[in-house]
């Protein structure tokens, strides 16, 4: 049975239609009643909740995070993200950080932990609410003090004359999110029953605040939070890395948390803006081939390393296979053609047809086999914003970085590596804190890639000032590829450079506010510097 939550119940739209728009902007005019009289019933408060899980993240947001980074490149500069990857992004223009500096979740969790108290329902059953509004608004605001720094903490709904608020610490927002999601876990449940799958669970809470743990370097702290969420027993590696994501496989042992959707009611809408152009596709959000670099070989070693079993004349073959289920490559069999971007006459050339990918890969997660769907542009694949196989990773590298290496330590990256048919880590090789670092920060990057989270990763490690200001590079400029046999031929060993990017270690580690909140604050938000 398909989850009941992403359903946008009429009630829970009209009570909120007036969250539209930035509480900072000052140009709603509430459309609810302010004295909860609306929360009078457990129905009430269920319609309630469901209008402030609505939105509490999208789908895009998942994917196109991932062109903030050394992973991808976003095409389309309408989008908002592509000025934000080449660090070019001003208050004035500033792309997606323009909607992503946003109070209108943060709002409708205010509200109904205002009015919840209100409602005649089970007691219990309100203490979880609350603790379910209390994990949403937690997420927003860690996303907000990771982008923006410092910002409002607001956990009222402000009348329209006291909308006004300086910002708060980033500490001070950090601090708040730690122990929202720590008091609200002890609320939670370990799990739901079918029809009430995608509600926030303790595991869920507890996975958010190892996040907020390791962007604040509290290594220690994310060995005790990542060790609980294990000691839970409630999560297990998928077998099938590319079925994990496929829509029969969803809520599934590994997902902690995901944006679920249904087709035809609540559809994901923008499946296609990762497709080829061959396929109808925008080729919106495409791999760099320093992703493609990373993965290792077959061997478990780096592309660099001797003895690596790494074929420049046949990239793609003996290669780490999360590569293949990752990443459409020149030359692979895709929706029964090879992909070819190297050829003029190809619909997919990356050197000059419009949505065609300009480093001439794709991403493939989530779309393995595209003539599966009747309409990509309205799938119902829920997009996973966590999964259990980070909570390893981000184990494993806490204990690396607090110098606690054990056997854990190995068997979480075993774990995550195995399944993608590598070998055990040689610990002969990585018997100490430097060669382990490197592994467990590659294999959060390929493990994860595409999913949004290697833009943090690369904040909080401070290499973003080195990684991003390497040029966005796809493969070879020119070349064959045979329809009958997938074989590649190049005739040039020239890179296609998609794109220049700049990085400055002193504004580009926080997005700009944008400038439009900036003078509606009139003085009380300040921009972040060197904007």
């Amino acid at each position: 049975m398909r989850n009941i939550i992403p359903i946008i119940l009429l009630s829970s739209t009209a009570l909120f239609t007036s969250c539209d728009k930035d509480f900072l902007d000052q140009q709603y005019k509430d459309q609810f009643n302010d004295n909860g009289s609306f929360l009078t019933s457990e129905k009430e408060a269920t319609q309630a909740l469901t209008g402030v899980y609505n939105g509490w993240e999208a789908g895009d947001y998942v994917f196109y995070l991932d062109c903030v980074s050394d992973n991808a490149f976003n095409y389309h500069a309408h989008e908002g993200y592509q000025a934000l990857g080449n660090g070019t992004a001003t208050p004035t223009a500033s792309g997606a950080a323009g909607g992503r500096f946003s109070y209108v979740t943060i709002r409708k969790a205010n509200w109904f932990l205002e009015n919840i108290t209100k409602a005649e329902m089970n007691e219990s059953t309100k203490k979880r609410y609350i603790a379910e509004a209390r994990v949403i608004r937690a997420y927003r605001y860690l996303d907000l003090a990771i982008l923006f720094k410092n910002v409002p903490l607001v956990t009222k709904v402000l009348p329209l004359d006291e909308t006004l608020q300086e910002s708060n610490t980033q500490q001070e927002i950090l601090d708040f999110v730690v122990v929202e999601l720590t008091e609200a876990a002890a609320d939670l449940p370990l799990t739901y029953g079918a029809a009430d799958k995608g509600r926030f669970t303790k595991g869920a809470a507890l996975g958010f605040k190892a996040r907020a743990l390791a962007y604040q370097n509290k290594h220690d702290d994310v060995i005790r939070v990542t060790d609980e969420i294990i000691g839970l027993g409630q999560y297990s590696l998928f077998a099938d890395y590319a079925g994990l994501f496929e829509i029969s496989n969803e809520n599934n042992a590994e997902i902690l948390s995901d944006v679920q959707y249904i087709e035809n009611i609540q559809g994901y809408t923008n499946l296609g803006v990762i497709l080829p152009n061959s396929l109808g596709g925008w080729g919106s959000i495409v791999p760099t081939q320093n992703l493609v670099d990373a993965y290792q070989t077959a061997a478990g070693k780096f592309i660099d390393e001797a003895s690596s079993g790494y074929l420049a004349t046949n990239p793609y073959v003996n290669r780490d296979s999360r590569l293949t289920k990752t990443v459409v490559y020149p030359g692979q069999l895709y929706a029964d053609k090879y992909h070819d971007p190297l050829s003029p006459s190809s619909d997919d050339y990356s050197q000059g047809k419009d949505n065609a990918s300009k480093t001439g890969y794709n991403f493939k997660k989530y779309i393995q086999s595209p003539k599966s769907f009747a309409n990509v542009w309205n799938v119902g694949s829920n997009i996973i914003v966590q999964r259990y196989a980070e909570i390893l990773l981000l184990n494993a590298e806490a204990k690396i970085e607090a110098d606690k290496i054990d056997n854990s330590v190995y068997s979480n990256l075993n774990l995550v590596r195995n399944r993608a048919g590598l070998p055990d880590v040689d610990q002969a090789v990585y018997n100490s804190k430097a060669p382990l670092q490197k592994l467990v920060r590659n294999e959060l990057r390929v493990e994860l890639a595409g999913e949004g989270r290697r833009f943090f990763d690369l904040v909080r490690w401070k290499t973003a000032e080195v990684v991003m200001k390497l040029p966005v590079q796809g493969t070879f400029k020119s070349g064959t590829v045979n329809q009958t046999t997938g074989a590649v031929t190049y005739t040039s060993t020239e890179r296609n450079t998609v794109e220049n990017r700049t990085f400055d270690p002193a504004k580009n580690y926080f997005w700009p506010i944008p400038q439009s909140v900036i003078d509606n604050s009139k003085g009380a938000i300040t921009q972040n510097a060197n904007y």
